[in-house]
């Protein structure tokens, strides 16, 4: 039973990126996805995520395809998923997980790498819609971080949106 949903397939003839099918007129990706970075995108949501659960995993994943997305801040030079995961700002990675090592340098899982599909088909959602930003404060979420309104929490995660006026690109798509 075919049911509405954009599914994917792996075409060598593509260049390594994914094909997208789209089943359900629903529009393509937000952003083109070869299968390494399908692959990275999966295990950092993993490392950064894992004991928040599956929608905890796809709010880290919504981080960094809106990263990938803005033409804005920090993120003018990052053009796809492998450039937002191993950015450096101020002199270390962006991510802890790739900073530590952790789990980031495990291998993905075939659930994890659905979620991250999931990120790139265009799956948002609040608190994670539009955020560029998230981190566990170990304390009550901060109202704002660097100058950055927050926008909601999920269990350890709070997140982060940029400030009216200051980066369009990630409110499209």
């Amino acid at each position: 039973m075919v049911t509405k949903h954009s599914y994917y397939i792996n075409n060598d003839m593509n260049g390594g990126y994914f094909s997208y099918i789209n089943l359900g007129g629903d529009e393509m990706g937000r952003v083109r996805a070869r299968s390494h970075e399908v692959d990275e995108m999966a295990r950092m949501m993993r490392a950064e995520a894992e004991g928040e659960g599956k929608q905890g995993m796809l709010y880290v994943g919504n981080v960094i395809i809106n990263r990938v997305v803005a033409q804005c801040l920090d993120f003018k030079s990052v053009v796809n998923i492998h450039d937002v995961i191993f950015q450096v700002q101020g002199g270390n990675f962006s991510f802890e997980a790739v900073q530590k090592g952790n789990v980031f340098y495990q291998r993905s899982r075939t659930s994890e790498r659905r979620l991250a599909q999931q990120n790139i088909n265009g799956w948002r959602d609040h608190p994670a819609k539009f955020a560029l930003w998230y981190f566990n404060p170990h304390a009550p979420c901060p109202p704002t971080w660097y100058g950055q309104p927050h926008t909601g929490a999920f269990k350890e995660h709070c997140f982060y949106e940029p400030k009216p006026g200051t980066c369009d690109s990630v409110y499209r798509g």
